[in-house]
């Protein structure tokens, strides 16, 4: 059983956990396949992430998605309140395009093909999660996944996310997701798997 350490203790995210946050999450996405597909330069693949996750987050889940962190993770989420607003605005669309380049049209397209296969029921939305690689084994991710649980649970509504990496599925199924379907993101593209975790009676 891995310590929950004050370090690891979920807290609400601020704008002023920015900086912090964005670096994170670039070193924890480096290797993921989405990520790799959209920044496909390895060189300077962590540094165009620290800014889009930035821009995400500053932009669009601060404002609108319920976010919190540890001393190295971070997790985005949206509530079932939140979908029609947590979309990107135009300001957003526009320092997203910037940064993604000739990339730009795989983006737009790969957010298309994701919501095509988003559920109708009212659900929570795990939008994304890291951890820093030089924190990970020390229980951050798998805090951040309980504190959101806990919010879907009591709510009794269930969890939706997608995942690009086939390393983390098992991990999400020990959290009761399932895989409800596979997506090819267009372009010749990564896989995207679609889970769904029903809620749970709080003990």
């Amino acid at each position: 059983m891995t310590r929950m350490s004050i370090t690891n203790q979920p807290k609400t995210a601020t704008a002023d956990d920015a900086p912090s946050i964005s670096r994170a999450l670039a070193r924890a996405f480096h290797d993921d396949p989405m990520m790799s597909w959209f920044f496909p330069a390895e060189t300077s693949r962590e540094e165009t992430l620290a800014r889009y996750f930035s821009t995400l987050y500053t932009r669009q889940y601060l404002r609108h998605g319920v976010c919190e962190r540890t001393a190295a993770a971070a997790a985005f989420w949206v509530s079932p309140e939140g979908h029609e607003k947590a979309v990107p605005d135009a300001e957003t669309i526009q320092e997203l395009t910037a940064l993604l380049g000739d990339r730009a049209h795989l983006f737009r397209d790969a957010v298309e093909a994701a919501a095509r296969h988003a559920p109708q029921e009212p659900h929570w939305y795990l939008a994304l999660i890291g951890a820093d690689p030089a924190g990970q084994g020390q229980g951050h991710g798998a805090a951040l996944l309980r504190s959101g649980l806990a919010r879907a649970d009591a709510a009794g509504l269930p969890v939706y996310l997608e995942s690009s990496k086939p390393a983390n599925l098992p991990v999400y199924e020990h959290f009761g997701f399932t895989v409800q379907g596979e997506v090819r993101l267009p372009g010749g593209g990564p896989l995207l798997w679609a889970m769904r975790r029903a809620p749970r009676t709080p003990a």
